[in-house]
């Protein structure tokens, strides 16, 4: 998991010329894999649709034994607060602190809207 990463949320709608790989993340919500949000703004923007940045973020944080765990658990909490009207998050930030025998993740999403 990287900054800038993409996720969509199951009922996005993304125009037809674009092929995008997606992988399930967590309940509602797929990422979109070997991808970035410059890149898929370039490339939805490139369809004559738009990738449009909102001021809406919403951030979390969880545990877990590795770092990638506890990121994963933060994502799988914050993307289900991001507001219904929006149909895709971008990751934010990441801070991850190391603990003895665990990591505490916080994570923030910036909240984005796809539409032609």
């Amino acid at each position: 998991m990287k900054i800038n990463s993409v996720f969509l949320r199951n009922e996005c709608v993304l125009p037809s010329q674009l092929d995008l790989l997606q992988e399930p993340f967590c309940n509602g919500w797929t990422e979109a894999i070997g991808t970035v949000a410059s890149e898929l703004d370039a490339a939805i923007r490139g369809a004559g649709w738009h990738f449009m940045w909102t001021v809406d973020s919403q951030a979390s944080q969880a545990l877990g034994r590795t770092a990638e765990t506890a990121i994963h658990r933060a994502l799988a909490r914050a993307l289900p607060v991001v507001k219904r009207r929006f149909n895709a998050a971008e990751l934010d930030s990441i801070h991850v602190t190391n603990f003895p025998g665990f990591r505490l993740a916080r994570v923030s999403v910036q909240a984005r809207q796809i539409q032609s």
